[in-house]
This record gives structure tokens, sequence and C-alpha cells, in this order.
């Protein structure tokens, strides 16, 4: 089983379920407070805060100075700073420096809060810890102990009670309860998965924010003749498994540790899979992220044999993007679908009731930063002139079948992954109490947030319209229908946009068929179903058309969306 406690740049990973506190003196008395200690006062060294100077002039042998440190710490919990000069004269020294001592607590728990915690529950295991405690509770419970051993040990040092308390997210950030069970497709290659934990259950306290290394995805996923899981070992420490419903395909999804903000920002986005599904149900999509071997890289693999596709991609800060992770777990998605004879459309799906009742199925097609999410947003904002509901079936990524000449919509993901700065500025404080933030500080940075359930978005839609969202040209009207289908095909094809920072791309950029996750890959199957689609719309009279969002326009960030909403509501209205 994993460690009690690991720490590393950005993260602190308790294991509950080898050791939990319930006191402050059995938080103090821990090697895991020790290790954390150690560390920031390694971190104060490195920097050359003056602050460490300050408890060097005290006691100048870091090892000591941090032995002392605790002592100091556990004497203050159960003694008065004036008993301990008195009964305690060895520590009289430490008493002098209050005030460093202070902000050394100070700085110590703005550390802590500073990093991304996780508290891991093993469901199986019967060892030592809180097995049969609410997991729920342990998370509260945990965050008082946290909140009291700051309090206590502050107002001692300062002399006095505060008069202002704010209850922070001083405990983990998230929960995640796993389970060992072996899985149906743990055999030859695949064996080597075999004992990584599978998660069963996440707790989430938003708002979560996390800042990956990166805020871009550069280039697409190439496939390769040879499984990548052929020749890697993995230590089943550093991995945990998303078991993820991505629309209809089941897939697994195995990630390093140190990248476990990606890993819990799935629970935002994808179906967290039911345990008897896991166990009785074969993967049709793997991913294994953060394999550490000698060359960075990022691609996939078709096991025919086994009937699974397979996303690999290296340990490496240059993949530390959700884009990483969400890219290839879609690109494998729709490679699977096209190989099906499905359409993978990149764009938002929504069911739009209007005032008189009538509903009216629209889908919005695009590549990164085209304006698809933004102007559905927009659309929200106009539910009191002519709408009466809108339900967002997908945000960025959905697949078209052909049923008996009928065309089914269906959607990928239960949330959005959508850019912060395009949105209206209230929007990301309204969904504060639920929502993944990255980087918020950053361009291009974005929110993480669900948006519906999965019963939702497989359940199969027809389409009364379907546009591409064209966020470059402003001239003509807000939306144009395509008379002649051909036309209609090429821009669809083409797939221009102004690229606005989502990947490393710039300027006017093409894509074919606006996606790179799948019909890039397959593009020669994928132009006959283009072709098959495309009359199926013509014969079933679905609209079809270009929306002008303007997103990618400068000074018409905001209102390119606004008014193509206005122009999207106008031609339902008809």
């Amino acid at each position: 089983m994993a460690k009690s406690f690991t720490l590393s740049k950005t993260n602190a990973v308790l294991n509950f379920t080898k050791y939990y506190c319930t006191s402050t003196i059995e938080l103090l008395n821990t090697s895991a407070f020790k290790e954390f200690v150690t560390v920031h006062l390694k971190y104060l060294k490195r920097k050359q805060k003056p602050l460490y100077f300050e408890l060097n002039e005290i006691e100048s042998d870091d090892k000591q100075l941090v032995y002392d440190l605790i002592v100091m710490f556990k004497l203050l919990v159960v003694m008065d700073i004036n008993l301990i000069k008195v009964v305690h004269t060895d520590y009289f020294k430490y008493m002098e420096k209050q005030k460093s001592l202070l902000e050394f607590v100070e700085t110590m728990y703005d550390y802590w809060r500073s990093l991304e915690r996780y508290a891991l529950v093993y469901n199986s295991k019967s060892q030592k810890g809180i097995q049969n405690v609410h997991f729920i509770e342990s998370h509260t419970d945990f965050e008082n102990l946290i909140l009291e051993t700051y309090r206590t040990l502050s107002e001692k040092l300062q002399g006095k009670k505060n008069r202002v308390y704010r209850q922070l997210i001083a405990g983990v950030n998230a929960g995640i309860i796993l389970n060992d069970y072996h899985l149906a497709h743990e055999k030859g290659v695949y064996d080597k998965l075999r004992q990584v934990p599978i998660i069963e259950n996440i707790i989430l306290h938003p708002p979560f924010i996390t800042y990956p290394r990166r805020t871009t995805r550069d280039g697409i996923f190439k496939e390769v003749m040879v499984n990548p899981l052929e020749d890697i070992s993995i230590d089943k420490n550093d991995f945990l498994c998303y078991p993820a419903k991505v629309g209809k395909y089941f897939c697994l999804i195995y990630f390093h540790k140190d990248f476990m903000s990606m890993g819990v920002t799935l629970a935002n986005l994808f179906e967290l899979a039911e345990v008897e599904y896991v166990k009785n149900t074969k993967p049709d999509l793997m991913y294994v992220f953060g394999i550490k071997d000698e060359e960075e890289k990022t691609c996939f693999y078709h096991d025919k044999d086994e009937d699974i596709l397979i996303g690999y991609a290296s340990y490496s800060e240059e993949f530390d993007y959700f884009g990483y992770m969400k890219k290839m777990i879609l690109t494998l998605h729709n490679v699977k679908g096209i190989d099906e004879g499905g359409l993978p459309i990149h764009g938002a799906m929504a069911l739009i009731t209007m005032n008189n009742g009538q509903r009216k199925n629209v889908i919005i097609m695009g590549d990164s930063g085209a304006g698809k999410s933004e102007t559905l947003e927009a659309l929200r904002t106009l539910e009191d002139n002519g709408i009466r509901d809108i339900k967002i079936i997908f945000d960025d990524m959905g697949i078209l079948f052909n049923e008996d000449n009928v065309i089914k919509a269906y959607g990928t993901e239960v949330g959005a992954f959508v850019r912060l700065d395009d949105l209206d500025a209230g929007y990301a404080y309204r969904t504060i109490d639920r929502s993944i933030f990255m980087n918020p500080d950053k361009v291009n940075a974005r929110i993480v947030i669900p948006v519906a359930s999965y019963e939702e978005i497989i359940a199969g839609y027809e389409i009364d319209l379907f546009v591409y969202a064209n966020n470059y040209d402003a001239d003509g009207k807000g939306i144009e229908l395509f008379k002649d289908i051909d036309e209609a095909k090429q821009v669809f094809i083409d797939g221009a946009r102004m690229a606005k920072g989502t990947t490393t791309e710039k300027g006017l950029v093409k894509s074919f068929f606006a996606n790179p996750f799948g019909p890039v890959q397959r593009k020669n199957k994928t132009k006959k179903l283009i072709d098959e689609y495309f009359k199926l719309m013509k014969d079933n009279n679905i609209k079809v058309g270009q929306l002008k969002t303007r997103l990618g326009i400068k000074g018409l960030e905001h209102d390119g969306p606004h008014l193509a909403a206005i122009a999207l509501l106008e031609e339902l209205n008809k």
C-alpha cells in the first residue's frame, strides 16, 4: 500500500487508511508533520528568506531546529507560553523569538494551503484507519483538526485570541475512495496494470483551484503500430485508475499521482462508472498518463486482437495541461466511433425549449476557441426573450450515428471545459460552488463544470439545426443557411478559425472537419461519413448553416457571441 504521506512540489497526498489523526498532539507526532516542517524550512532557506536566518540564529543545525520547533509546538498546545519559559528553560531562547515563531507558523500554514491536498482511502483494506468511519465526516473532522492546530499555535504565540475566524478549506481539496478489485481485461500486456487501485468515489471541496504548468496543448495525437504498453513498468503505488463512461464507450484512465489534479478533474467531466459496471465490463478504451520513459511522447494504438484503443502519454511537465488528458480520451472515443460508422462532431449541442413549447435541437460545430460554448452561454442570458429552457447535451464533443436513416446525436461528457476569459464576467462566480479552476490568473484560464447527467447525454437526439461556428468573419448576417449542400460540406471540412490561444497555433488556421481528435487520424473513413451524413441532413430537411460568433475578432470577444445568440434566437423563432 502507498505511504501514509507523500509530498511533491505541488501535491500533498494523505493515506487515511494507513494513518488518520484525531488530535493535535497526534498530528504533531507524525512523521508526516516532521517531513512537512523540514520541507518548509528548506524552502525558506532556498529562497533566502529573512525568517530562515532569524531562526538559524537560535539553532544553526537544521535537523535540530526542526526537532526543536516541533517540541515547541507540542508545548504550546498544552501549556501557557509564560509557563514554558519557566518550566522548559532549554527553550527560552525560542520564547525570545515569538514573532519569528509566529511568522513560521503563518508561512507554514500558507504553504500547506498552497498545495493541492488529497486524501485516499482504500476500501478493501482492514488496517488501522477509518474504514468504518464515514468518509465525508472524516474530511470535516480533519478540516477542523488543521484549523484547530493552526489557531491554537498562532493565538498562543500572538498572546491573544483572534476576533475574526475564517473557515477556509484547510483540510484536503478532494478525497478519493479506492478499491483494488481485478478487472476482466487484465491479461497479457495489461497484467502490469492489475494492482493499480480503481477510483470508486470522489469527494470534491470546490472551488478547487489548480495551477498546471502549461496553459495550452500542442499538435495532434498520432497512431503507432506497436502497443506502447509493451515495455513499460508501473509501480502500483504511483498510479490510480479513473473508470469513465465516455459517451457510449467505457474507458479506463490510469494516471500518475503527480498529475492528481488532472485525474480528479475528470470527475467534473466524465461519468464515474459504478463498481459493478467496472467489474463486469470489458473496456473499449484505455489511457495511461504519466509513464516515465526516455522519450517524451503522446500516441495511441489500436489493439485489434482485444479490440481496445490504447492512449499513452509519458511523464513530462510539457503535458501538464488538462487538454492532454481530455483530448486524448476524446480522440480514442472518436476513432472508435468512426470505425463503427459514427461521425464525431467537435462542437456543442443544446436542446432549446421555446416559450411556445416547441423544442429545437441545435448543434454548433467548431474547433477550439470558435465560440461554441460562449454562444450557448450568451443564449442563456436571452431566456426571458423567447426561450423557456436550455439543456446542454454536449459542450465540446459529440457523435452522430445513422439509425435507420435518421441521424441521432449523442454526447461524450457530463461537464464542460471552458475558457474563463471569454465567459460572462459573473458566470464563474455563479457556478463557483461546483467548479474546478485552472490557472485563473493566466491567459487561456479554464473552468471545468458539470452541465448534464449521463442519462441525458446518451439518450440520442434528432437535429433541427446544424451550424458551423465562424469566429473570424464579421461581414454579413449573424447566421447564414446554406442552399448548396456541397458548399456547406466544404466550409465544415475546411474547419477554419482564428486561433484563440487554446493551442500553440496563431492567426487564421484550418483543421480537417474542425476536429483533430479522430477525423484527422481516420481521414478517408471520415470523408465517406461526411458525404453520408450531409446527404441525410438534406434528405431529412435539417437546416445547415454558419453562425458568426466573431470570437476571434479583437474587440468582439464578448459582444460577438452575444450577437450570434440573438441571430440564433431569431432563426429558431421562424
